[in-house]
């Protein structure tokens, strides 16, 4: 070990790989710690990545120069681009992986950085002195000595597993959890919580009828999270899904007297949008069935994953109410479902680079902070990462804006607006989603990574030569022309209007269910111009033509709104002195000490008027 570490990180789950790889990635003297490091990189819960909004997450990690976006490509069994139907800001690319796998590259992406160290031993809690940040302190007394300390703690701070009437400590199946550190958090003046996440039972695949199951196969032509060109298995897994019943219902229902769910043993909330079984029976009561995927865990495993029926019922009503589910009558456990309950810090209590207000330095990341989600764990990983390296080496903190990524978008809510409930991203959540594209998260975030030295030389070339020739493709298509004689044939084909005379390409690009790759089909002069493109510099060409006009609008609006983001509130601000504000607009930004009146306006509680007075205040 060196003698004192510019970067610790605490916790080797997602957020812990990422702050751990964009730290050492950085050139900054780095140490993992963890209880167990033949688990770091772990999926703990469902095998897979990316899925709505997570996928774009996902995709800007990479862009940045993470590694959650390569790890998922190497251990895929199916790649799947949900949401085709739809326009490109909803289109989300999703993974099933290989469990063990993405654990085992995840490991040796680590270990190929030069500045990282790993200690595996479980961490007591912070050293301290007068409330300055020293380091960490061990279970077995050992002080490490570091400049920042960042905080992934996962489920494991006094993780509570409850399956029926049965409880125990654990941070998740058959791990110990994590003591003494909240403790010493809420003695420094921290608020805690708790929260509560659940998994599903793990089948075994041998004892499923699959001939009563839908199948359901990846992407004929799978892409990629990652920008980079990875070696990707040339093979896909299915998966399978089926659906509960009125009589797997009746079965859950008769151990709800036995759930610590409604026996008030779990007294925390779960994730609002990932409801347990039985929460999912009692809520929709008027509903007689619930679609259930049977997910793989990997090539050389005939363990299952039961996604949809996460539940902490207990071990004999879990085995009775699969055995009635269609494909599943002979199905043998590996293990039951469970719910697991743990603390988490209100992430109001957080600066927007994720170091806390209370200990200088000092840096929280993942569920901590109350999200839920790996995606969204990784990328708050990357960013305490990178910011703790910014903070050492006494530079400003990366912050993200709405406007340039999902990854902006969730710390800003996170901080500014706080949550009671697990956090999970969404599309919705973004103002700016066709801004915030999956297929252009390199050409927002890697001028950055690259700024970083997280993105190589070689990555930005490739970046360049993408945008070039998609440049190139839309100035050809905006200057030159379809002739009707040899379009009309085809427009009439697809009942499309013919044109009566020559109409520049664009326009005719603009027209619903026409594509790029459609036209090029129908007009061989276009198609020798696309010849020589890359997929995705087609791709960004037909979106910047078709969207050209939404795009500018949402640049707008978030030009007018980011306005208010220039507007620097004093650090010695009073808001109490303020009487014209209401009183929750005073006692929010006095606990939450926004820098710019952009950060108050989005602080949940402060109204339009609030922020009218507080810009009257500041002379604006």
């Amino acid at each position: 070990m060196v003698d004192v570490y510019d970067v610790i990180v605490v916790g080797g789950g997602h957020a812990g790989c990422e702050a751990a790889a964009a730290a050492g990635n950085r050139g900054a003297k780095t140490l993992l710690v963890s209880m167990d490091l033949s688990r770091i990189g772990q999926m703990s819960c469902n095998p897979a990545m990316g899925g709505i909004a997570k996928g774009q997450i996902v995709r800007e990690i990479d862009a940045l120069g993470g590694l959650s976006g390569k790890v998922s490509d190497r251990s895929r069994i199916q790649f799947r681009m949900l949401n085709r139907s739809k326009g490109p800001a909803m289109w989300s690319p999703r993974t099933q992986n290989d469990r063990q796998l993405f654990a085992d590259l995840w490991r040796q992406y680590l270990e190929q950085i030069p500045d990282l160290d790993f200690w595996q031993e479980p961490v007591q809690g912070l050293w301290l002195q007068e409330q300055s940040l020293k380091g960490i302190i061990t279970a077995r007394g050992n002080h490490i000595a570091g400049k920042t300390v960042v905080l992934t703690s996962g489920t494991f701070l006094n993780g509570l597993i409850h399956i029926g009437e049965k409880n125990y400590g654990g941070g998740r199946a058959a791990e110990p959890a994590a003591y003494g550190i909240t403790e010493q958090l809420v003695a420094l003046g921290f608020e805690s919580g708790r929260m509560k996440t659940g998994t599903p039972p793990r089948i075994d695949g041998r004892s499923i009828d699959y001939s009563k199951t839908d199948r359901q196969d990846g992407d004929e032509q799978p892409e990629r999270f990652s920008y980079e060109n990875l070696k990707l298995p040339n093979q896909q897994l299915p998966c399978y899904i089926t659906y509960t019943n009125p009589l797997v219902h009746e079965i859950l229902e008769s151990g709800f007297d036995r759930s610590p769910m409604f026996n008030g043993a779990i007294k925390s909330l779960g994730p609002r949008y990932c409801p347990s079984i039985e929460d999912k029976i009692n809520r929709f009561a008027d509903k007689t069935r619930h679609q259930l995927f049977i997910e793989p865990e990997g090539w050389n495993t005939v363990e299952i994953y039961l996604n949809g029926f996460s539940t902490s019922l207990p071990e004999d009503v879990q085995s009775k109410a699969l055995r009635e589910i269609p494909g599943l009558e002979h199905a043998k456990m590996f293990r039951p479902g469970y719910a697991i309950e743990y603390d988490y810090f209100p992430p109001t209590q957080l600066k927007l680079s994720l170091e806390t207000r209370l200990i200088d330095g000092l840096f929280f990341a993942g569920q901590i902070n109350g999200t839920t989600g790996y995606e969204e764990a990784a990328c708050q990983g990357l960013m305490a990462g990178i910011n703790a390296v910014q903070k050492v080496r006494n530079h400003d903190p990366i912050v993200l804006g709405r406007d340039e990524a999902y990854i902006g978008v969730l710390i800003d809510d996170l901080i500014l607006k706080g949550t009671d409930e697990p956090y999970r991203m969404f599309t919705s959540r973004a103002e700016y989603r066709i801004l915030l594209r999956q297929d252009n998260a390199d050409e927002r975030l890697s001028p950055l990574g690259h700024t970083l030295g997280l993105i190589s030389d070689e990555r930005m070339e490739k970046l360049n030569k993408k945008l070039q020739e998609s440049k190139q493709i839309s100035q050809f298509l905006s200057k030159n022309s379809a002739d009707p004689e040899h379009i009309n044939p085809q427009l009439a084909s697809i009942d499309s209007s013919e044109i009566p005379q020559k109409m520049r390409w664009t326009m005719l690009l603009s027209r619903p269910g026409i594509s790029l790759e459609w036209l090029a089909s129908a007009d061989e002069t276009l198609k020798l111009q696309l010849q020589n493109a890359s997929p995705e510099a087609i791709t960004d060409a037909e979106i910047r033509i078709k969207y050209a006009g939404y795009m500018e609008r949402e640049k707008d609006t978030a030009e007018k709104i980011k306005r208010l983001d220039y507007v620097r509130i004093p650090e010695d601000f009073d808001p109490m002195s303020i009487h014209g504000l209401s009183m929750e607009a005073r006692l929010k930004l006095k606990q939450q000490q926004p820098q710019t009146v952009g950060q108050a306006a989005r602080i949940s509680g402060i109204s339009p008027s609030d922020i009218a007075i507080l810009l009257v205040f500041l002379g604006r």
